[in-house]
């Protein structure tokens, strides 16, 4: 990994935990349950595929995925992170390797799919990063990316805690759902998930979900783009 990437890296090494009980909250169990559902809509993993997660964490996505029965080899930069989804995926088709996902370390088209969740924003050169999942995927292969949307409340909130010096929002770059279309020169198909606030209650957070999405909002929390490999 580049000195800079080890940095990047460094930041989440102590968060595995804090990351992970974040989404046993009431709140955080709901942005799991709909950005779960748009992932694996979008990603459509199937049986034996060989599919690469790029970012992968603590693995709180990558078990989902590998419930439907694909392999998955999954990249980060964090040590920590990795141990973890490891330990998560005991049993299960699973590959941890630490690496830089704007160089990855596989050979040209090797992959079925290629998945990352919310790692883009910790990238500045996003066509770049692209590129290289776009490298690694199999001809007409899938290629899903998810970030953090700039149109959304969720984002204008990080800006300003970045401003105060929030040592992780300060590394983030927000993309809308153009940015992202924009970052790979095939068509794209985009959505977004997460309509509802932080503070929300739960127990209104179904309405506002469902709301957001017939009416095709792009400002949800969560930008996905899918992209297939010409």
């Amino acid at each position: 990994m580049s000195d800079e990437q080890e940095v990047k890296g460094a930041l989440f090494d102590d968060w595995p935990e804090k990351y992970d009980r974040w989404f046993d909250t009431p709140i955080g169990a709901l942005v799991k349950k709909y950005e779960n559902e748009m992932l694996l809509d979008l990603l459509q993993p199937e049986s034996e595929e060989l599919v690469l997660d790029v970012g992968c964490g603590t693995g709180v996505f990558t078990l989902n995925i590998l419930g439907l029965g694909p392999r998955i080899v999954g990249l980060d930069n964090s040590y920590p992170m990795l141990r973890r989804a490891e330990s998560k995926t005991k049993g299960f088709s699973f590959s941890a390797v630490a690496g830089d996902m704007r160089c990855l370390p596989f050979v040209d088209g090797c992959f079925d799919k290629v998945v990352s969740m919310t790692a883009l924003e910790f990238i500045a050169d996003g066509q770049a990063a692209v590129a290289d999942l776009f490298r690694v995927v199999k001809k007409e292969g899938v290629v899903v990316v998810t970030t953090l949307n700039s149109l959304s409340p969720w984002a204008e909130r990080r800006k300003k805690a970045a401003d105060q010096g929030h040592s992780l929002f300060e590394q983030m770059v927000f993309r809308s759902p153009d940015d992202m279309r924009a970052l790979a020169p095939v068509d794209a198909t985009v959505k977004t998930a997460i309509h509802f606030l932080k503070e929300e209650d739960p127990r209104k957070v179904p309405e506002i979900e469902n709301d957001g999405r017939k009416r095709g909002l792009e400002t949800g929390a969560f930008v996905a783009a899918r992209w297939i490999k010409p």
